[in-house]
């Protein structure tokens, strides 16, 4: 179960039904017919108060799915959720309405989160972020993997596997997601707080772009079209995302009062294809205005956003690097061709787009490449005295990669030659962040490990935006590994790199 997409008077409540989730079949083990499912949704969470119940049909055409799209209820408010079906009872879930459009909150305390592979390790860091109790997480991308088992691993071997074939049927898809749901920290995570998700490539396959698969395939439209069906069904998302055949609308805003808005991106399904094949690569294709990562329709949308908000931050949650990453220190220019960098002219329109539109505070918030990052926007890249407009976390993968790295704060190579990076780190975790009307403090949470279940988490570093200041003031740096008393072959893979992130990010 699960909420998610909350606006002032409501949002979307989730389940499904599966008595045996992972039937090869994808279909939970229920039978072929409606069967009513009973929620109700109270102030209190002993369900002294409830406000609203009702019953919705959980279909066999929808997986037995239930969405359940609620509106009328008050703003700012927090509200208690669960179903029941054929003598069975949820657990109890939270959520909350966001402010009325013209308040201003004191504070939102939100988390954000990518790249879950379950494979590669426990999905602690999801109970670690709801253990903090958030009131919005936003999911970035990779939700779920594609691949058949022991077909991704890590260095030792891969701690747990996939159920399934590689996804490729609706079948398979349906199966890999009730897979994932199964994971109880990860029910721990959708139980604490509404969410906001938007999807990347491994909900469908590694570096997919529009109508354009990795490799040939002369059955990818069907393949997309299953795996965004499946996606569909096991996310708490409005019906406007209901898919039709390949498309599916999922790029939208999520309005928290005065204080924020949230416009979520989709930088998969209208790209022009990867310049240049993919990797990283000195590219001239990547250059080309003619090129775009959201296609132009979306692209209009987000531009006609920045100059009619009215919110103290516009924040961007999006999939892939937005900031230039050059990995050479010599003449060239190597960038990676998956991420805004294999897009530069479209990167440039929609940062000229937000200083064109005085956006007041504007973040970029990201996923996708197995690491926390943090950077300074700038208009010219080239340029290291060119003024910075904006400010981008990247929060690192909850396993993808395995159990990762730490090192100190600055010692990563590529901030030795890309001055607007501030920070890297290769733990796996989550990143915190509390916005005010004054300012966005960013927490970096790491967890030691992944390779196996329960570790604790902590601060790596914290870094704070300013209101009407661009940019990134670093106000906590915790001692590496090393320094923390952790096992010293830990502390030594502080000197690997992302690079591994340029097969399979």
């Amino acid at each position: 179960m699960a909420s998610g997409d909350p606006d002032h008077e409501g949002f979307v409540l989730w389940t499904r039904l599966a008595p045996e989730p992972l039937a090869e079949d994808g279909l939970g083990g229920m039978p072929s017919r409606s069967v009513p499912v009973q929620w109700e949704l109270a102030a209190d969470e002993n369900f002294r108060h409830v406000v609203r119940r009702g019953v919705e049909p959980a279909r066999p055409e929808s997986a037995h799915s239930v969405h359940v799209e609620l509106d009328g209820l008050l703003p700012g408010r927090e509200y208690f959720y669960r179903f029941r079906a054929e003598g069975w009872i949820s657990p109890v879930g939270r959520t909350r309405t966001a402010p009325a459009p013209w308040h201003l909150p004191a504070a939102l305390a939100m988390g954000f989160v990518s790249c879950s592979q379950y494979e590669h390790g426990y999905f602690t860091a999801y109970r670690r972020l709801a253990e903090t109790e958030p009131e919005l997480i936003l999911h970035l991308g990779d939700y779920q993997y594609e691949y058949a088992p022991d077909t991704y691993t890590v260095p030792g071997g891969n701690p747990r596997d996939h159920e399934g074939p590689e996804t490729r049927t609706l079948a398979n898809y349906r199966q890999r997601h009730a897979q994932y749901k199964t994971d109880t920290d990860l029910q721990a995570a959708h139980a604490v707080a509404p969410w906001v998700v938007v999807f990347d490539d491994h909900e469908v396959e590694n570096n997919w772009a529009d109508e354009v698969p990795e490799a040939p395939d002369p059955d990818f439209l069907a393949r997309r079209a299953a795996a965004f069906q499946a996606y569909y069904e096991n996310m708490p998302l409005r019906r406007t995302s209901i898919p039709r055949g390949i498309d599916m609308q999922l790029y939208r805003r999520v309005r928290w009062g005065r204080l924020a808005t949230f416009h979520m991106l989709d930088t998969r399904q209208y790209r022009d294809d990867q310049g240049c094949g993919d990797g990283y690569k000195d590219c001239p294709a990547a250059y080309d205005p003619a090129r775009s990562i959201t296609g132009a329709e979306q692209e209009a949308w987000l531009l006609d956003g920045f100059r009619r908000s009215e919110a103290r931050w516009d924040i961007l949650g999006q999939q892939v690097f937005f900031a230039q990453r050059d990995n050479n220190s010599g003449p060239l220019t190597v960038t990676g061709m998956d991420a805004w960098d294999g897009y530069a002219a479209s990167r440039d329109r929609i940062t000229r787009g937000w200083v064109a539109a005085g956006v007041r505070n504007p973040v970029v918030l990201t996923g996708d490449v197995h690491a926390h990052w943090a950077s300074d926007l700038k208009l010219d890249y080239a340029d290291p005295t060119s003024r910075t407009v904006g400010s981008e976390l990247v929060c690192s993968s909850i396993t993808s990669g395995g159990d990762g790295a730490d090192s100190a704060t600055g010692s990563h190579p590529w901030l030795r030659f890309n001055p607007h990076l501030r920070f890297q780190n290769n733990l796996r975790g989550y990143v915190r962040t509390t916005i005010t009307p004054a300012q966005l403090a960013a927490n970096f949470d790491v967890l030691p490990y992944v390779s196996r279940p329960d570790a604790p988490a902590h601060t790596r570093a914290t870094f704070v935006i300013e209101d009407r200041v661009p940019g990134l003031n670093l106000t906590y740096d915790a001692p590496p590994a090393a320094a923390r008393g952790l096992a010293p072959e830990r502390a030594d893979l502080g000197r690997q790199t992302v690079e591994s992130e340029t097969v399979r990010p």
